[in-house]
């Protein structure tokens, strides 16, 4: 089977967007392809979350992926920070990367504009991107739309290694992005990010998840008045419901005398019914957190086993004689 890698940083709760414009991916992906997924802790350094934080969202990630339905005998689960080799391979092949083109990164341009301080992990954040897909010998990428310049930056780092190296070490990934649902809005209209705090998280508490929904960003727009039917409410009720159920609502918003109140509390609902199974399932995983070491345990072995001998195969390509006792 050819292989599908992909991670999720855990700097912050999983949600919906997580979930559209990955998770789902991972998961329909199963029976196609060997599956490689990670929680990418090292990455969510960039943003300097506390230890406690960033333990609690890692495990809280764990679960979300296995309480979606990622099953651990069809793909392998494992954390970054068990797989070792992704940092080694990194810094090699941070010796053949220019500066020039980490300085075209759209997303350390997009966070530096919005005022995020960055740091030297959040530059050189494609590397160890590139890294963590070149050591497995990946075929293809599961991404949201935003991701797709790391991709290009990927192949544009094997590609000089392979060069001057003249030798064929690292094959050429290629991106898997569905295009409507490459971009989740989050409750702000902009694209939803742990980073902008405009998140919907799907195992909320109900009181908590309602919270979340009812702050999606509206107009003024009095109730008995229409309303433009593409709004923020409708393009996230549309990962959920069916078509006729879609067209329904636009046409309440074009008709006037449905508020905005009413459309969040119909995408509520459809959220609370879609995951429903989910956070079952969720919850008894909680109670069962042996199982989920033993997941974890089992990935990251299988993990390190193929990426040790990537980066053995590195090791002597570009010369270096440490033995790895």
């Amino acid at each position: 089977m050819m292989r599908s890698l992909s991670g999720i940083q855990p700097s912050g709760i999983l949600h919906i967007g997580n979930y559209f414009g990955a998770i789902k991916q991972f998961i329909d992906l199963q029976d196609e392809y060997e599956g490689f997924y990670f929680l990418a802790d090292f990455h969510a350094l960039t943003s300097l979350p506390d230890s406690e934080s960033l333990k609690h969202n890692t495990m809280s990630a764990i679960l979300d992926y296995l309480a979606c339905g990622l099953d651990p005998e069809k793909s392998t689960l494992f954390l970054q920070s068990d797989v070792p080799e992704h940092t080694e391979l990194s810094w090699i092949l941070s010796n053949v990367t220019p500066i020039g083109l980490l300085e075209r990164g759209h997303s350390y341009k997009d966070k530096v504009s919005k005022g995020i301080k960055p740091n030297t992990g959040l530059f050189t954040y494609p590397v160890l991107m590139a890294a963590d897909i070149l050591i497995y010998d990946s075929d293809i990428v599961p991404v949201g739309k935003d991701q797709k310049q790391h991709l290009e930056m990927t192949r544009d780092i094997a590609i000089k290694f392979n060069e001057h190296y003249n030798k064929e070490v690292f094959k050429l990934p290629e991106e898997k992005i569905l295009e409507t649902l490459a971009v989740v809005p989050g409750t702000d209209g902009e694209k939803m990010s742990k980073s902008y705090k405009n998140i919907i998280n799907m195992f909320l508490p109900e009181k908590e998840l309602k919270k979340q929904v009812m702050s999606i960003v509206t107009d003024s727009t009095p109730l008995e008045e229409p309303k433009n039917p593409d709004n923020n409410i409708t393009k996230l009720y549309s990962l959920f419901a069916s078509k006729e159920e879609i067209q329904a609502m636009k046409d309440n918003f074009t008709n006037g005398n449905y508020g905005y109140g009413h459309g969040k509390t119909e995408l509520y609902n459809k959220i609370l019914e879609y995951f429903a199974p989910y956070r079952k399932k969720r919850e008894e995983l909680e109670n069962n957190m042996d199982y989920v070491e033993k997941i974890l345990k089992k990935g990251a072995e299988k993990a390190r086993d193929i990426a040790s001998k990537k980066v053995s195969e590195v090791r002597k390509t570009v010369g270096l004689m440490g033995r790895n006792y």
